[in-house]
């Protein structure tokens, strides 16, 4: 028996968005984020289950790049991707059944001046393909 929220959303999105965006995508950012944008970050920032299978993860998604203009459009791309290809998708290790916009995306302020930052916050639902 699996435990509960035993979907890592972290991982698995970190999977299916590098395949969707073509780009990198991590849970950590690297050291070298100046010399390796564009980087899109996934962080589960809670939610919650109906402690059998279904698991409601809210996730927050940043985009780094050079310009506004590039951290926004990639920006569009995961959230069209999330919101109009995510759901049926099964890997290994999940199975998604919906996603939704919590917070839109916007400009977010980021301490490099060399760097923008575009995020938005989204609800995930997934379960164990077992």
């Amino acid at each position: 028996m699996s435990d509960v929220g035993s979907v890592d959303v972290e991982a698995e999105l970190v999977a299916w968005l590098k395949s969707q965006l073509a780009v990198r995508v991590v849970t950590e950012l690297p050291s070298n984020l100046e010399d390796a944008a564009p980087v899109v970050q996934i962080a589960r920032v809670g939610g919650n289950d109906d402690t059998i299978r279904l698991d409601r993860a809210l996730v927050d998604l940043d985009v780094f790049a050079s310009t506004r203009p590039a951290s926004s459009q990639i920006m569009t791309r995961a959230r069209v991707a999330l919101l109009t290809q995510l759901r049926g998708t099964v890997t290994s290790a999940a199975v998604f059944t919906s996603a939704r916009t919590i917070s839109a995306p916007s400009w977010r302020p980021y301490e490099n001046n060399n760097l923008r930052r575009f995020g938005a916050t989204f609800e995930v639902f997934c379960h164990p393909v077992s």
